[in-house]
């Protein structure tokens, strides 16, 4: 999303609804831990800045990026009180396919996950060339992925409670 004009972490122009009435999970997956810590900490940070308490934010891990649509299903299947989930990886290309398969599976599999469940799922992955690009969008020059992700679950989380 972001491009070398712009960064999209920048809210200005947008109203963001409060998060007081929310209970959003963060699924964080531990590859690319750096990454992903950071995405996590701009997540976090981002929510409780527009008032989820603390207490309403339920923070889980999982080994790599191709679990976190595993784990958002599992989420949601024992729990009805959440009212987004926000799901945070980086996949960093190599020099296999690999890249392309995990990349497809994490956002077909984010993607129904929401579907299924009628709840927003939201994709927090960084999908990068390179390690530089990752850094890039997780805190550097081009913004925090992991505030746009805590901005579209308060989004989605405002506009699936006003139906």
């Amino acid at each position: 999303m972001a491009t070398h004009l712009k960064n999209l972490s920048d809210f200005s122009h947008t109203t963001i609804p409060s998060g007081k009435d929310y209970k959003i999970a963060i699924i964080v997956a531990e590859w690319n831990a750096k990454i992903t810590g950071a995405l996590y900490q701009g997540a976090f940070s981002t929510l409780l800045k527009h008032e989820v308490s603390e207490h309403n934010i339920l923070s889980l891990t999982v080994p790599g990026t191709f679990e976190l649509a595993g784990a958002a299903d599992i989420l949601l299947h024992k729990t009805t009180d959440v009212d987004a989930v926000i799901c945070i990886g980086c996949v960093i290309q190599g020099d296999t396919k690999h890249f392309d398969f995990i990349c497809e599976a994490a956002a077909q599999g984010i993607t129904n996950v929401g579907i299924k469940y009628s709840k927003p799922v939201i994709f927090g992955v960084l999908t990068t060339n390179n390690e530089e690009q990752a850094i890039d969008r997780a805190g550097g020059k081009h913004g925090n992925k992991g505030d746009e992700a805590a901005i579209t679950a308060l989004k989605m989380a405002a506009y699936s409670s006003s139906l």
